[in-house]
């Protein structure tokens, strides 16, 4: 057998992992609870377990792995630094030193990502996107999280902070507070969490149920976060002009009901050279971040 990559997509409740062939073709994915206690400190070395025991069932070394990509819910820097994972309970820590020395392999095989970047990549790469140059994917789900593809290749920016879409300060008129300790942020009005409060519902599904059948005051809130993501890619557009606009996440199983929405109001507000930049739906589901955390390995 040829060499084989790991694909590993670190979610606050479970962990995704991909056991992938160096030619891109997924041979196994399992699924492991992400144990979050004493400030996460279990969640590296559980993943590092199952990939041992991986090789142990394929009868296959530590030299047969290419590489182990990794996607994390939070900023991470160029050189795999992760700077806080607040819903993991991790700090500022280099996450390939960490992990490389337990699986007892070079640091130069473990590549890491954010987890929304791991994403775009998966979708660039097997998804909605695959035709695309330059994609940006908004994940709408308990909170708005973004990546950017440019070239085939995450863009993380400086701090490792780009295209954090959800915490665009883009809403004006709310009296409490993101989470992120601002006021004003899209994921307060456009994540599911935002979309339920706004709401007064249990879940941002019966928000959509209901203004689908309807009821007046659903369809204003789902018209409110439609227009404020809409204007948020009109933004992004302003800035990184990418070829195609993908929306993933919880909420986008919705459907075009949604996405048409989004359109109509990114349309009304983007710069005019970018008005015809296609919105579309992620087709990879809860898969797209372990496709994108191999595809970080094999290029």
């Amino acid at each position: 057998m040829s060499k084989i990559v790991f694909g590993i997509d670190v979610g606050g409740t479970a962990i995704k992992c991909g056991c992938f062939s160096e030619g891109g073709e997924l041979l196994e994915k399992n699924e492991l609870p992400t144990r979050k206690e004493n400030s996460g400190e279990y969640i590296l070395s559980d993943i590092s377990e199952y990939i041992k025991n991986m090789l142990v069932k394929m009868e296959l070394r530590l030299s047969d792995v290419l590489g182990v990509g990794i996607g994390v819910p939070g900023s991470v820097t160029d050189d795999k630094t992760v700077n806080k994972c607040v819903n993991l309970g991790w700090g500022r820590f280099n996450v390939a030193d960490r992990f490389a020395a337990l699986l007892g392999v070079s640091s130069e095989k473990i590549f890491v990502g954010n987890d929304a970047n791991m994403a775009a990549l998966g979708e660039y790469w097997k998804g909605s996107a695959k035709d695309c140059h330059s994609v940006m994917m908004i994940t709408v789900g308990t909170g708005v999280g973004g990546g950017l593809i440019i070239g085939g290749r995450p863009f993380n920016g400086f701090n490792g902070a780009a295209a954090e879409i959800g915490h665009m300060p883009i809403v004006e008129g709310l009296d409490f507070a993101c989470n992120c300790g601002k006021t004003g942020c899209l994921e307060q009005v456009a994540s599911a969490a935002g979309i339920a409060r706004l709401a007064g519902r249990q879940n941002a599904k019966e928000v959509f149920d209901a203004a689908k059948a309807g009821d007046e005051k659903m369809e204003q809130i789902v018209e409110k976060a439609s227009m404020y993501i809409g204007r948020a890619l009109a933004c992004c557009a302003a800035v990184a002009d990418p070829e195609c606009f993908v929306i993933g996440g919880g909420v986008s199983a919705a459907g075009e009901y949604f996405i048409d929405k989004i359109r109509k109001y990114y349309k009304m507000q983007v710069f005019h050279p970018s008005r015809d930049t296609r919105i579309v739906r992620a087709v990879l589901g809860n898969d797209a971040g372990m496709y994108g955390a191999a595809k970080l390995v094999l290029e």
